[in-house]
């Protein structure tokens, strides 16, 4: 093994938001390394903030670490920062919670949740050392798996795959590493691994297919090398209660994107919107048994400490029982201050009673998907929703309180016409007007539609580049009033989406070269380049416009060797019906639309019915009861709490000075929710807990001496277990020292001394000079501006204490800028840059 802990461990000092690197989550999992029969690394193709938000890593990391036998741990994409500072100190990749090179697991599985990720793929392989293309990793380098939504459509990546899964992996993942597993302790060839892979059902190995063309370049099909091994068809979990739920989700202490715990109530949708891939890749429609979402979701709140709970599914509001489990998750979570979200809401499915709920607690965001201006254009999608429908849904929000609704829609959507354009401004108008005058506005957000593989609309052409701006700059002409705002997809990156929806496998090469030129996130906008992409493709011969185009009805497509399990001919039917404008109903409401994937034995909807009304007694006690606790819940909310005050003072020690401010902050307000403490809460649209910290630490500063002030509503009767139990819920580097009653008292000034440890020779005479100064001026950067201050005055002591070490006392006044120590420092002792990259800050005390 290649330990590279100690050097990571510098390394993290020097880049932006090293807390994405730590493992230093609550719930993480730690193995024995040695005792491991097969290792798996998770890799997730995008920066840890999108990738800690993915439901499915998280499901597979807690279903291979629940074996005994196997070790499952993860890795991000490296931000560009990292990237560098791994590639210049020359070390390889790490895994997160052991920090073991990449190359030393058996397995590399990589999510491939989105087209603009496909670069990244690229930097994770090769950080890891291993050879970007399948056939050329050697036998003991780590087999390549790829999983996720563009596994369906996988053609511009799959020479860099060994195995990619189509569908479901509770029950394929397992499969697989079971296949590698035998096949390391039988010291099998690597070809017969794969072909070992090949049989389980829903693995597609793309080496044993191979794309043809005729001498014009004109895409043929895709034969299969291997025509003794079985069609490669989508893999189905046809129950989602036979994975268990129960184990604690991760908690991150850095932010993340989706903040919260997501609990999937369904996995599949039978609406039938056509432009939807989702809508094909996860059918048919399975429900969760509603009384094990409920206790599931209650049991991780105390695991967790989370805030929000968001009800998962492609549409939240069809799930059958959701009003019942709404209003039960509410009488349980209202007086805990944990607010529920529903991230996927149908207009239709979306009632009053349901917002009523939802806001409860607090007002999460209202958003609204009509897809298309008008009921036309809506019909041929399939939609489902009439204008009445939408209207009557923003009509119920604003009449409930909130003051911004949000609207999606696409443009380019097939038969558009300009009338439909010019029908989503009239539409935002009219929403506009369903609430109160002047107290409301509406956000309308845009995106050129993408036609994507195993859909309906999969052989459309998409709008060019010039198409996409010239209908946002309409829509922006059209909507300057204050009261709306427009937001919209870049149609620079929907191109390259498009591209790789619909390409071949020549698009590997341009994957690889764009990478090589320095492609990298381009799913975020900062960092994407098109042109960089398009002087790749004029490089490499390609014709990247090609790849938009329209697909006639009998030409081969480079999907056409995967079944997603919806047939084709359903598919060519649907398309007819959306040019007559037809609709096509749900199949859970209205019987099979005989898409082709059910058999109806194994593979099925699962769906719960909404329970029979009650009568007589035992309804009449049900809506007591209900009544009862929702007006205790209101009482109590509208009831000042009586505080009881707390003092705390704690250490911030090795990985946990990665953390900022705000970081430490919710780490400890759910650290405080894990242990119980009946903690005292803002009054207001958003409580808050009534918990009062010390001044922030500098990122990347130790601590032995730092505080805070909290209010609970009742006190705590064993002051040495509460103080225990605290320490149990927080990550490493974070520990209580002293519990003690006491009310909050904010001194006007605070005195720290620090050490300060800086590798390589110290002028001796640098901190006397500065104490001998009548005044000290220098400069410091706050928010990307320049600021000039005169640190003399807050800088009471400055000595070399040893060699290497430095002892700093500074002050702190409330109200007034601050400056860090490493910025006193660098202005007095003029140390190197590597020197000043390698030092280390640790705050010995303070006091008033």
């Amino acid at each position: 093994m290649v330990n590279i802990f100690m050097d990571i461990d510098a390394l993290l000092s020097r880049v932006n938001r090293p807390g994405r690197y730590c493992a230093n989550e609550f719930n993480v999992v730690r193995k024995d390394w040695q005792q491991a029969r097969l290792r798996l690394a998770l890799a997730f193709p995008d920066l840890y903030e999108i990738g800690m938000s993915h439901q499915g890593l998280q499901i597979l990391y807690h279903l291979v670490n629940a074996r005994p036998e196997w070790l499952a741990e993860r890795v991000y994409a490296p931000d560009l920062d990292l990237e560098q500072a791994l590639r210049e100190a020359g070390l390889p990749l790490f895994s997160l919670e052991s920090r073991r090179p990449l190359g030393e697991f058996d397995v590399l599985g990589i999510s491939l949740p989105y087209e603009l990720c496909y670069t990244n793929i690229l930097t994770i392989l090769d950080l890891a050392g291993l050879p970007l293309r399948a056939e050329e990793r050697t036998e003991d380098q780590p087999l390549v798996f790829g999983g996720g939504p563009c596994a369906f459509h996988p053609e511009p990546v799959a020479d860099f795959f060994d195995a990619v899964l189509l569908g479901d992996g509770e029950e394929a993942l397992p499969a697989m590493l079971a296949v590698v597993q035998r096949g390391r302790e039988q010291k099998l060839a690597r070809g017969q691994i794969l072909a070992a892979l090949a049989a389980v059902p829903g693995v597609y190995v793309p080496s044993f297919f191979a794309p043809r063309y005729d001498q014009a370049g004109r895409f043929l099909g895709t034969e299969a090398r291997r025509p003794d091994l079985p069609p490669v068809r989508r893999r189905v979990l046809a129950d989602l209660e036979q994975v268990d739920h129960a184990v604690a989700p991760l908690v991150p202490a850095t932010r993340v994107v989706h903040d919260r715990l997501g609990v999937e109530i369904a996995r599949g949708c039978t609406r039938g919107c056509r432009f939807c891939q989702a809508g094909v890749i996860y059918r048919p429609v399975r429900e969760r048994e509603p009384s094990r979402v409920l206790q599931e979701i209650l049991g991780k709140i105390e695991q967790t400490g989370f805030e929000e709970v968001a009800l998962l599914s492609l549409s939240s509001g069809d799930y059958a029982c959701i009003n019942e489990l709404l209003g039960q998750l509410m009488d349980a979570l209202e007086r805990r201050r944990v607010s529920v979200s529903l991230p996927s809401m149908r207009v239709g499915s979306l009632t009053p009673e349901m917002m009523e709920q939802i806001k409860r607690v607090r007002k999460t965001g209202f958003t609204l998907a009509p897809e298309a201006g008008s009921d036309r254009l809506r019909r041929v999608i399939n939609k489902g929703i009439s204008e009445e429908d939408l209207l009557a849904a923003s009509r119920s929000a604003f009449g409930l309180g909130w003051k911004l609704i949000k609207l999606y829609f696409m443009f380019g959507l097939p038969t558009e016409t300009e009338e439909d354009l010019a029908a989503i401004v009239e539409l935002a108008h009219k929403v506009l007007k369903t609430g109160p005058a002047g107290r409301c506005q509406v956000t309308v957000s845009s995106a050129v539609f993408v036609p994507k593989p195993h859909t309906p609309f999969e052989r459309e052409p998409q709008l060019s580049i010039e198409q996409g701006f010239a209908r946002i700059d309409f829509l922006k002409q059209q909507l300057r009033h204050k009261k709306f705002k427009l937001k919209w997809h870049d149609p620079r990156q929907s191109y390259l989406e498009g591209v790789f929806c619909r390409g071949d496998r020549r698009l590997a090469a341009l994957v690889e070269r764009a990478w090589r030129d320095g492609a990298r996130l381009d799913a975020w906008s900062d960092h994407f380049n098109l042109e960089r992409w398009q002087a790749a493709a004029a490089a490499l011969g390609l014709d990247l416009d090609s790849y938009l185009r329209r697909r006639e009805p009998e030409e081969p497509l480079p999907w056409d060797h995967l079944d997603a399990g919806v047939s084709r001919k359903f598919l060519a039917a649907e398309y007819q019906r959306a040019l007559a404008e037809e609709y096509t109903p749900d199949c859970r409401l209205h019987g099979c639309s005989k898409c082709g994937l059910c058999d109806f034995k194994t593979v099925k909807p699962v769906v719960f019915r909404r329970p029979e009304a009650t009568t007589g007694q035992d309804a009449g006690d049900s809506g007591g009861r209900r009544e009862a606790a929702e007006q205790e819940g209101a009482h109590q909310m509208a009831r000042p709490e009586v505080g009881i005050g707390y003092r705390l003072r704690y250490s911030r020690l090795g990985e946990a000075r990665f953390l900022g401010h705000l970081e430490v902050l919710q780490v400890f307000f759910r650290a405080l929710r894990r242990a119980g403490w009946p903690l005292a809460f803002s009054q207001g649209f958003n409580p808050s807990p009534k918990v009062s910290f010390g001044p922030a630490l500098p990122l990347g500063t130790e601590s032995q001496d730092e505080f805070l002030w909290l209010e609970l509503t009742a006190p705590l009767t064993d002051l040495p277990a509460a103080k225990e139990e605290l320490n149990r819920q927080l990550p490493a580097g974070l520990r209580v020292l002293l519990l003690e009653p006491g009310g909050r008292q904010q001194p006007p000034s605070l005195l720290s001394s620090y050490r300060i440890s800086l590798p390589g020779k110290i002028d001796p005479g640098a901190p006397s000079a500065l104490l001998a100064a009548k005044e000290f001026v220098m400069t410091v950067r706050r928010k990307g501006a320049a600021r000039t201050l005169d640190i003399r005055p807050v800088v009471k002591e400055f000595a070399l204490r040893a060699p290497g070490e430095l002892e700093l006392v500074m002050v702190q006044e409330a109200g007034r800028p601050t400056v860090k120590p490493l910025e006193v420092v660098a202005a007095a002792c003029a140390p190197e840059p590597e020197q000043l990259a390698a030092a280390r800050v640790m705050k010995l005390w303070s006091r008033p």
